[in-house]
């Protein structure tokens, strides 16, 4: 037997029943619950300084009800390619900034057409945004993101204190923050991201610490207060057994703190934070269904309808080092448990989206439900192989 990670307390057996119908409607099927998200932005909004924004990082979950009902909950709309710049103006998103090591020109092009900030991740990607708004006789909003020298400690991808594709090293970034206002630029600010999934509040914490200290030295070198800093996301979730949610309360009072000493460089800038996953990804629900029930060499395994194909994190084929079970149920299960492993349809031995667990017993046609599945769900997973269908998806609570 295997644990598997703590069930979000919202989702009690009652939810889940009253959901069965959409399910019984037709599974692999996600659900998100607008409600449980509007709760969290509160929340948060309660608990950070007032100078802080909050942006939604959409490649988290980019479904296009969500997004427009996204829009009207948070400050700004982050987003990583073309297709989302177009998709967040189609939800009518307004303040949107564009981040990625890998922008083409003609994706340079439609940010600056669209009057959206471009997080600029190097010299050269700077001078191709450059040479298009001189073309377009266009002023760009330019941002520049920053590698950091430090990382987000317990993070479950560290995105500073190394060599990286993304932002420009920091001893670097005063001077192309330099070439930008020299050449007309509207610069907008810093975009300094030092990691992501953490559940250590503390390193949270002295990671945006040490980003508001980064920003005035490089604010000081340049001599221009930054009209924004992003300070990243990093706001892990609690997806195994043994995970503790962060406390976002306190997290927030020590950035009041960090914020109340800046330097004084930086006394007229804003902050945000960028978050994506602590945003959505608790407040979705995977539910497939059982289509056979097999026994081999002593272990039984549940076949399910759904799989990797649409759920590839619970997989544990998302960036995770050692496999561990999300959390999972039997949706109207009761009695006895019994150890079972849970396999989707995909013709591959990765295709488990449970592995080993005890559940109440299920039989063919009973729905399993998969939690944490709003973020990184469907469109990061690899929908297309094998030519199965995709998962539906139902916004509630609107």
């Amino acid at each position: 037997m295997k644990p598997y990670g703590p069930i979000p307390d919202w989702w009690t057996a009652e939810r889940l029943a009253a959901l069965l119908p959409m399910a019984d409607a037709g599974t692999p099927l996600f659900v998100y619950d607008l409600g449980q998200v509007e709760t969290k932005i509160a929340y948060l909004r309660n608990s950070l300084p007032g100078i802080v924004s909050i942006h939604y990082a959409m490649k988290a979950n980019p479904f296009a009800p969500l997004l427009s009902a996204m829009v009207g909950q948070v400050d700004g709309v982050d987003v990583a390619s073309g297709g989302e710049l177009a998709a967040a103006i189609a939800a009518g998103a307004t303040h949107i900034s564009f981040a990625g090591p890998g922008k083409t020109d003609a994706e340079l092009e439609q940010a600056i057409i669209a009057g959206v900030t471009l997080n600029l991740e190097s010299e050269g990607e700077a001078g191709r945004a450059l040479h298009i708004a001189a073309r377009l006789g266009v002023t760009p909003k330019l941002a520049v993101r920053v590698n950091p020298p430090f990382a987000l400690k317990g993070s479950g991808m560290k995105m500073g204190g190394a060599a990286s594709p993304f932002g420009v090293d920091a001893d670097r970034a005063a001077a192309l923050v330099r070439r930008l206002i020299d050449a007309g630029a509207d610069w907008r600010g810093l975009h300094i991201f030092a990691g992501s999934q953490s559940l250590d509040g503390d390193a949270v914490a002295e990671a945006q610490a040490a980003t508001v200290t980064l920003a005035a030295e490089i604010a000081e070198a340049v001599g221009v207060t930054p009209p924004l800093v992003n300070l990243g996301g990093g706001f892990g979730i609690p997806y195994f057994a043994g995970d503790r949610a962060l406390d976002v309360a306190a997290i927030g009072a020590r950035l009041g703190e960090t914020l109340a000493n800046r330097p004084a460089i930086l006394r007229e800038t804003r902050f945000a934070l960028e978050l994506g996953r602590w945003l959505v990804g608790e407040v979705g629900i995977y539910f497939t269904r059982v289509i056979d029930r097999k026994e081999s060499r002593g272990e039984t395994f549940l076949v399910v309808d759904g799989g990797l194909h649409h759920q590839l994190a619970a997989s544990g084929n998302f960036g995770t080092v050692v496999r561990r079970n999300y959390p999972v149920a039997v949706v109207g299960g009761e009695g006895a448990l019994e150890t079972v492993s849970v396999v989707g349809a995909l013709c591959t031995p990765l295709d488990r989206l449970a592995d080993q667990v005890q559940l109440p017993r299920a039989d063919v046609g009973d729905v399993i439900a998969i939690f944490m599945a709003g973020a990184y769900g469907a469109t990061a997973s690899p929908t297309a192989f094998l030519g199965h269908t995709p998962a539906r998806e139902i916004l509630i609570g609107q």
